[in-house]
């Protein structure tokens, strides 16, 4: 394996967060190579400017949030091999502990996979294609406890129950928000709308369920839906890693946008209560 710029995932509160640090240490005291801390790269990225010119970018996830991917994204870096440990270890049959601290299993998993890293050529990183709901590149962002929550500047309207829906003539695509979505956590199931419905403005659209709780979506439109998400139906990680995307969930023949924006929020008043949600848990 040559050398690599490696990015890990941050996430301390998942015993996969610790453990995406664990390989990259191994991987660069077996082969060289410089970690990226991600907490230094969204803040001042010219940190980086020289070892992400010299050095081919190796993400490290731990989670389907894909926190690594989502930044190195955001940065606009190329990146030339990645892995995620959730899905490495289900590949591999490995298990480890719960816990932040990484254990024996959890070591042995890390020096496997370092191992395996290290003997196999890179597999090529197939670009994401593009489809009609992907977002925009700007948005408006609030770090909390090291977390980086992202809301779109503009082109997306959002209701206080965390949904969002970007229109484009009278079809709009509907998801939920970067907020809810790292609040539920690994996605593990989502039972869209049937093709056909008609639904009211704040009316019952489905639900989204994790291991940590389950979501139900209230539509912030009305419409008959015309699609749903079928990549999300065998990959439901897929609201994780990109919820204002790829991961959108259905699509909608809009019957009342223009009354139905009134009872909406625009990006920055979504923005300002998200922030108030998220500081007041902690009280």
């Amino acid at each position: 394996m040559k050398k690599y710029a490696v990015l890990p995932c941050n996430g301390l509160d998942k015993p996969v967060g610790p453990l995406a640090r664990e390989l990259a240490l191994a991987l660069i005291a077996a082969n060289g190579g410089e970690i990226i801390c991600p907490v230094v790269l969204h803040r001042l990225p010219k940190r980086y400017a020289k070892q992400l010119k010299q050095l081919p970018l190796f993400v490290i996830d731990g989670c389907a949030t894909r926190c690594a991917s989502h930044l190195a994204k955001e940065q606009g870096l190329k990146v030339e091999r990645k892995i995620q440990l959730t899905e490495a270890a289900k590949a591999m049959g490995a298990t480890f502990e719960d816990s932040l601290t990484p254990g024996p299993q959890g070591l042995v998993f890390r020096q496997s996979l370092a191992s395996r890293l290290l003997a196999e050529p890179a597999a090529p990183v197939e670009p994401e294609p593009a489809t009609d709901s992907s977002g925009p590149v700007e948005y408006l962002d609030f770090t909390h406890d090291k977390l980086l929550f992202r809301v779109p500047r503009a082109g997306y309207y959002f209701n206080e129950n965390d949904c969002w829906v970007r229109a484009s003539g009278n079809r709009g695509y509907v998801g939920i928000s970067d907020y809810m979505q790292q609040f539920l956590s690994d996605i593990t199931f989502c039972e869209p709308p049937s093709v056909g419905s008609q639904i009211e403005q704040f009316g019952e659209a489905g639900t989204v369920e994790s291991s940590k709780a389950a979501f139900e979506l209230v539509s912030p439109v009305t419409g008959k839906v015309t699609a749903v998400n079928t990549e999300i139906m065998s990959n439901p990680g897929l609201i994780n890693e990109d919820p204002y995307g790829r991961g959108w969930i259905f699509q909608m023949e809009l019957t009342n946008f223009a009354e139905d924006q009134k009872w909406l929020l625009d990006g920055q008043h979504y923005f300002d209560i998200m922030k108030r949600k998220i500081t007041e848990a902690e009280r």
